[in-house]
């Protein structure tokens, strides 16, 4: 018996580290005022491959299934198609509208570190929001995050708009764009030469494919040299570069958030800005978040094409922030205390627990019924501070032994003095 590749149990300390992610998460997201939504993971298939969904690249890595009554499902590859869903089935819900999700999805694509078929993602959304503060308190959000988790990242941006202008700008045909832009995302993994073979398969022609690698092989493509080259100076897309530009400038996240003109990401559905979060370091490959704007997901899925739906989103991958935490350590409650019973009853001890837990204390009882020095051995191993033991005699008198396990002090004290001096710790 084992695990389907690609997936995984958690529990103990790896757990608890999720757990701490997931928290500073939620925390972050609430600070920033987005509500929770939860949606489904079963969803039709005809959504999920719809022209409006992820596009071709991820239809190939869907888990599809049909159900007893012969209906084609899948499940979700991502959480913003489920999210334009549920904007889309609820049309009178007040814009803009803010949410964050936290839920499992499932892509049968390769199985490496940070990568895997059933993962976790951690999603924050707002639709109804046109100008570019969308995209740029998604990047101030990232920040935060990641400087929350002592993770010093670099956050890649580019537009997509603009970036399909300097394509087109190449001659490169509109039905060809997003193929080529595809594959210009995937310079940094398979190289110039990779970049090449990929254009050569696509069956552009020389003077295309010479005018995209020229455009690669340019040693600081910075955007006023774009658009100066391609006389885009006023084009809606530099339009809209210059725009986020200027916000991060003046918020002083330039540093943090740098222009990369080849950026697209691999999902389909993205219209305008396009992020993706990086190890500042290099020391981990795997994207550890990214998103950007989709203005015509769910406009076209309520049937109109107008802009009150404008969305933009951003997606943190906690199994790449798990793998690149795994090896810090699990910060332990200080006020977590583990009762012993040394001769009182079962009842006896559980009564103790629920008034310590009512405090606001987390217990754990210890039935081993192991040797006491191997009890507080065990307890002193485990990071836990205290430990609580209910003796026969002290308890005949209202009282329980405390012992701090690192200062190396006991005390006989009743439960209120107990609480007292832990519940604020």
């Amino acid at each position: 018996m084992q695990n389907v590749k690609g997936t995984y149990d958690y529990f103990g300390k790896e757990q608890a580290l999720r757990r701490q992610i997931q928290t500073t998460l939620r925390q972050k997201f609430e600070l920033y005022d987005y509500d929770e939504m939860v949606t489904t993971e079963l969803t039709e298939l005809e959504f999920l491959t719809s022209k409006y969904a992820g596009g071709d690249e991820i239809v190939k890595e869907m888990y599809q299934l049909t159900d007893q009554r012969r209906r084609s499902l899948g499940l979700r590859y991502d959480l913003t198609i489920p999210f334009a869903k549920v904007i889309a089935l609820n049309p009178g819900l007040e814009l803009p509208f803010k949410r964050y999700e936290m839920g499992k999805v499932f892509r049968d694509g390769p199985v490496k570190r940070g990568r895997l078929r059933e993962f976790l993602q951690c999603d924050v959304d707002v639709v109804g929001v046109k100008g570019p503060e969308a995209e740029v308190e998604l990047m101030q959000l990232a920040v935060d995050v990641f400087r929350t988790l002592d993770i010093e990242i670099a956050l890649k941006w580019n537009n997509r708009r603009f970036l399909g202008e300097v394509l087109a700008a190449i001659e490169v045909r509109a039905e060809d764009t997003l193929s080529v832009m595809l594959t210009l995302d995937k310079l940094a993994k398979v190289g110039l030469s990779g970049v090449k073979q990929e254009l050569i398969g696509k069956g552009l022609g020389d003077t295309v494919i010479n005018g995209i690698m020229a455009l690669i092989e340019l040693k600081e493509p910075s955007l006023e040299l774009l658009m100066n080259n391609y006389g885009l100076q006023n084009s809606e897309g530099a339009l809209e570069v210059l725009a986020v530009r200027n916000m991060l400038l003046k918020l002083g996240l330039e540093r943090v958030c740098v222009f990369e003109p080849f950026l697209s990401r691999g999902l389909s559905f993205y219209t305008g800005t396009v992020y993706e979060i990086f190890d500042a370091a290099s020391n981990f490959a795997s994207s550890l978040g990214g998103g950007g704007r989709y203005d015509a997901i769910i406009g076209e899925l309520v049937g109109r094409n107008d802009s009150d739906y404008s969305a933009a989103g951003l997606s943190f991958g906690m199994e790449s922030i798990m793998a690149l935490l795994e090896t810090r350590a699990v910060e332990k409650s200080s006020a977590a205390i583990v009762l012993i019973p040394l001769g009182v009853t079962a009842v006896e001890m559980l009564q103790t627990a629920a008034e310590l837990r009512a405090a606001g204390l987390r217990v754990r009882l210890d039935t081993s019924g192991r040797k006491l020095k191997n009890i507080l051995a065990s307890v002193s191993d485990s990071g836990i501070r205290y430990a609580l033991l209910l003796g026969e005699s002290e308890w005949k008198e209202g009282l329980v032994r405390l012992k701090d396990m690192e200062e190396r002090t006991e005390q006989n004290l009743c439960i209120d003095e107990v609480i007292y001096r832990l519940a604020d710790r």
